[in-house]
C-alpha cells in the first residue's frame, strides 16, 4: 500500500531516513534527516490551483494565492518526484509584455464641436459686421440663455432659487444699456436688476431668501455685466474690429491651450479645480494669444501696434484661462460636467461664456487704454 499524501513514490530525501526500503526509480537521496526530524516532518495537503478556475493570472505575489507560501521569504516546498505542475508560476525575471499605449482623447464629439463652433461664428461675424444692433441682439439672447443655464443648475443641485424673471429682463436691458449709454448705463442697470432680484423674492416664504437674493446678484454680475463689456466694445468707431478681435483672441488662447496641452501636456496646472488643464497648455495659450494679439493690433486695430498686441494677448491668455478654472470651480461645486446640453460637443452656452466673460472687461480696459474708447 503506498502511504504517500502525493499519489507517488515518496521521494526519499524528503520525508526523511531511507528505513523504509530502497525505492526502485527513486531520484537519488538527498541530505540525511536524523530520526526526530523525519517525525516532525508532516506532509503538506493538497490544496487546488484557483488560478484554473477563474482568478487572478497575473498575479504573482505567492502570498495572495493558496498554493503559495504563507511569507514572501517562504521558499514553497518541492512536488513530488515525476509530477508536472498544471499551472506553474510565472518567472520573477522573466520579461512581462509592456501594456499597449492608452490614446490620447479629447472627451467630447470633437466633430460635432468643430461644425457647431463654425455655425455660431458665421452667425457672430455676420451680425457684427452687417448690423451692429443685431449683434447686440446676439448678445442679449446668449445673455438670458446662460442666466437659464446658471439658475436651472443652481436649483437642481443646491436647491438655490434664484429668480429668473427679473434675472433675464434685467440682464437684457443691462446689454442695451452698455450699448446706448456706455458704462453709466450697465451700472445703473446692474442695480436696478440686484433690486428687482430683492423684490421679486419678497413674494415666496422667507426660508432661504438670503441665499436665493445672493445667487441672483451674482449671477446678475457674472454674465449681462461682464456681458456689457462686449456692447461698449462696439461703440466705438472700430467696434466691429474690437468686438472680433477679442473674439478671435479668446479662442486661439483657447485653442493653443489645449493643442499643445494635448500633445506636451505633462504638468497639472490646478488638478483640484480642472486635472485637464497643464502648464504646458498654459504656455500655449500665452504663445498663440501673443502672436495674434501682435499681428491684430497692427494691421487690424487703427492707431495700433505690436508690442501692444504682445501685452493685449498676454492679458487674453491670463484672464481666459482664470474665467475657465472659475467656472470649473462652480460646476465642481455643483458635481457636473456641463452647464448645459443646448451646443452639441460644447456642452451649454455657459460653457462657451466661461473664457469670453472675464476677458471682455480686460480687453475694453486695454483697448481704451492703447488706442482711446473711439
Amino acid at each position: 500500500m503506498n502511504d504517500s499524501p502525493w499519489g507517488a513514490p515518496p521521494h526519499a530525501g524528503y520525508w526523511g531516513p531511507s528505513d523504509r526500503g530502497p525505492v526502485q526509480g527513486a531520484a537519488p537521496a538527498g541530505p540525511t534527516y536524523d530520526a526526530l526530524d523525519a517525525q516532525q516532518t508532516r506532509p503538506m495537503p493538497i490544496v487546488p490551483d484557483v488560478s484554473a478556475h477563474g482568478g487572478d493570472q497575473d498575479d504573482d505575489r505567492g502570498a495572495a494565492r493558496l498554493g503559495g507560501p504563507l511569507f514572501r521569504d517562504e521558499s514553497p516546498s518541492a512536488p513530488p518526484y515525476g509530477t508536472v505542475p498544471q499551472n506553474p508560476e510565472p518567472m520573477h525575471d522573466a520579461p512581462q509584455p509592456a501594456p499597449a499605449p492608452r490614446k490620447k482623447s479629447a472627451g467630447r464629439d470633437l466633430g460635432a464641436a468643430i461644425g457647431v463652433g463654425v455655425g455660431l461664428g458665421a452667425v457672430i461675424v455676420a451680425s457684427l459686421f452687417i448690423v451692429k444692433a443685431v449683434f447686440v441682439g446676439v448678445v442679449a439672447v446668449a445673455v438670458v440663455v446662460g442666466l437659464w443655464e446658471l439658475t436651472k443648475r443652481l436649483d437642481e443641485r443646491k436647491g438655490i432659487h434664484a429668480p429668473l424673471v427679473p434675472l433675464a429682463v434685467g440682464g437684457a436691458a443691462m446689454v442695451v444699456a452698455g450699448y446706448v449709454r456706455g458704462a453709466e448705463g450697465a451700472w445703473v442697470a446692474m442695480a436696478l436688476t440686484a433690486l428687482a432680484v430683492l423684490v421679486w423674492r419678497m413674494t415666496e416664504p422667507p426660508e432661504g431668501y438670503l441665499k436665493d437674493v445672493t445667487a441672483g446678484v451674482f449671477a446678475a454680475f457674472y454674465v449681462p455685466f461682464l456681458a456689457t463689456f462686449v456692447a461698449m466694445m462696439l461703440t466705438a468707431h472700430d467696434g466691429p474690429q474690437r468686438v472680433f478681435m477679442f473674439l478671435l483672441l479668446t479662442v486661439v488662447s483657447d485653442t493653443g491651450a489645449y493643442a499643445v496641452g494635448w500633445r506636451f501636456g505633462r504638468h497639472k496646472l490646478a488638478p483640484r479645480i480642472s486635472p485637464g488643464k497643464t502648464r504646458e497648455g498654459l504656455i500655449g495659450a500665452v504663445s498663440f494669444a501673443m502672436a495674434a494679439g501682435a499681428l491684430c493690433m497692427q494691421f487690424l486695430i487703427d492707431d495700433g501696434t505690436w508690442w501692444q498686441g504682445l501685452l493685449l494677448g498676454l492679458a487674453v491668455a491670463a484672464s481666459a484661462t482664470l474665467g475657465d478654472l472659475g467656472e470649473s470651480m462652480i460646476k465642481r461645486d455643483l458635481g457636473i460636467k456641463d452647464m448645459g446640453t443646448l451646443l452639441p460637443g460644447h456642452g451649454g452656452i455657459m460653457d462657451r461664456l466661461d473664457s469670453l466673460l472675464p476677458t471682455a472687461p480686460v480687453v475694453w480696459l486695454l483697448l481704451v487704454l492703447f488706442v482711446g474708447s473711439g
